[in-house]
């Protein structure tokens, strides 16, 4: 009996403290799609060309697939805590010139990107190292590329 006694009490007490939600579960904010701001909206005016909105808003998430006219920037962030804020600007050309802008969603209100402990920002990533040079004073040869003196 007393074996089966600290069989319980040892099952109960793995199970208590394993990671079954019991004390609560982690969870993070999950942002996805391209970051649209009013801000980079404001800047959007009929007549600009597609290499002027890539400058200003980046590329699009999604293009439609039957009409190349059209750019579509979808945002969602789902709150780990909270709701779900989500944002879209259909951008529609008439040729190379931005014909029209629709908005969905609020975009006056600032989002803030928490980061994830651990993982380090982007200014904080090393700087690249210059390429070594070979003695003749040219550079080296792509990698894969024969070597032409």
């Amino acid at each position: 009996m007393q074996k089966l006694t600290g069989i319980v009490t040892l099952s109960a007490i793995l199970l208590l403290s394993s990671g079954c939600s019991y004390f609560g579960v982690y969870k993070r904010d999950i942002p996805q799609g391209n970051l649209v701001t009013a801000e980079m909206v404001e800047q959007l005016q009929p007549g600009m060309s597609r290499e002027q909105v890539v400058r200003v808003m980046g590329r699009p998430l999604l293009e439609a697939p039957f009409d190349a006219n059209q750019w579509d920037y979808v945002f969602r962030l789902d709150e780990a805590y909270g709701g779900v804020d989500s944002r879209r600007v259909t951008l529609t050309f008439a040729g190379d010139r931005l014909a029209n802008i629709e908005r969905e969603g609020d975009l006056s209100g600032d989002i803030e990107l928490r980061s994830v402990e651990g993982a380090a920002p982007l200014e904080a990533m090393p700087a690249p190292q210059p390429q070594p040079q070979q003695e003749a004073g040219g550079p080296l040869p792509p990698g894969g590329a024969p070597f032409a003196p």
